[in-house]
């Protein structure tokens, strides 16, 4: 945490540098910066356009449409921040694990992990081959300079070890549990291969200009605490620490993490995400006020009427109580079919709300 501190520290005048990064540090504000997960996606004509031609992993390997695709939402919308179109997956590939995007079935891994042989025979060599995602960010990055913070990211290893384990989605978890529990060494080794694979290719992203990355636990709600801090908790720790030593403050999000929070937080992430499901200030206390946090509006709530999202806005906006360290963002990703008008709505609200207003 005291590294992260020290990022980016430049001069200590009020409100100097990008607003995103400052927040994620938990420096003062001029207001409350806004992103959303999910920003670039089939929710916009503008991507719609792009899929038309091109596959998902088309995009994410051209780094002219990867670029193009990110800042056209980031503009679009007006947000603080731009984080990379990439896919949380991409590092299986040079790991010697393909996969490929089904209709309708979403990523599907076609030889899964499923013994301490297939552990062993991942590549953690290759990872200069996801250089594509770099090339990327050097573009975004050259095109909006200093206005927006720029956002590389990366899947959490447990998340990453159970897409190699299941093949698939999964409601259970049954193949990553029986691995987990049944081969605790080969477990612990597909992890450190993880690690091994994820900190080089943050590296890069880093050095491409990536001011902040944002690690994925999209499954770790799937864990109880006790299997989090026996199965998950080192791995996150690890890689959180060394994304940090790059000189770049970390953002952790999950989902359905209410009873994690506090193990979360003990990572050392700069900033936790909070998911929608409890009170942002219930989740900031869970979480510490010695971390920024990040969130946290029910995605669906963008297909309510204005009014309503005003309101629920507004709650977020309050909860967070003026105090420095909150990214305003949605529980999770923007969902397809989702009014564009109201995701610019939002940022609307977000700007002209007030830090002043918070306890009004």
């Amino acid at each position: 945490m005291e590294m992260a501190e020290n990022v980016k520290a430049g001069v200590d005048s009020l409100f100097e540098g990008n607003r995103f990064v400052r927040a994620c540090l938990r420096r003062p504000v001029d207001r409350t910066p806004v992103w959303f997960l999910r920003q670039a996606g089939r929710y916009m004509q503008e991507y719609r356009e792009v899929r038309k031609h091109h596959t998902l992993v088309e995009i994410c390997k051209q780094p002219e449409l990867a670029a193009e695709v990110t800042i056209t939402a980031a503009e679009k919308l007006g947000v603080d921040a731009a984080i990379i179109f990439a896919d949380l997956l991409l590092p299986l590939e040079p790991m010697g694990l393909p996969f490929e995007f089904q209709a309708g079935e979403g990523p599907v891994v076609h030889h899964p992990v499923r013994s301490a042989e297939d552990v062993r025979a991942l590549r953690t060599d290759k990872a200069a081959d996801l250089a594509y995602v770099a090339r990327a960010i050097e573009k975004v990055a050259r095109h909006f300079g200093d206005r927006l913070g720029i956002i590389g990211f990366c899947g959490a290893p447990y998340t990453l070890a159970s897409y190699m384990i299941e093949g698939s989605g999964s409601r259970n978890y049954v193949h990553t549990k029986q691995l987990m529990y049944g081969d605790t060494a080969a477990w612990h080794t597909l992890l450190d291969k993880l690690i091994t694979v994820l900190t080089e290719f943050c590296r890069l992203q880093v050095q491409a200009g990536a001011d902040v990355i944002q690690v994925f636990d999209s499954w770790i709600g799937s864990l109880g605490v006790a299997d989090y801090r026996d199965y998950a908790f080192e791995a996150s720790k690890r890689l959180v620490r060394a994304v940090q030593e790059m000189g770049v403050p970390v953002i952790y999000f999950g989902v359905e993490t209410t009873a994690l929070l506090g193990e979360m937080a003990a990572t050392g992430a700069d900033v936790i995400g909070l998911d929608w499901r409890q009170p942002l200030d219930e989740g900031w206390r869970a979480v510490g006020h010695g971390h920024a946090v990040q969130g946290n509006l029910d995605p669906i709530t963008l297909f309510a009427p204005l009014e309503i999202l005003a309101v629920r806005v507004k709650e977020v906006l309050r909860a967070a109580a003026g105090r420095p360290g909150h990214i305003f963002n949605l529980g999770h990703g923007i969902v397809p079919g989702t009014p564009v008008e109201n995701v610019q709505a939002v940022v609307g609200m977000v700007r002209e709300f007030r830090l002043e207003e918070a306890n009004g």
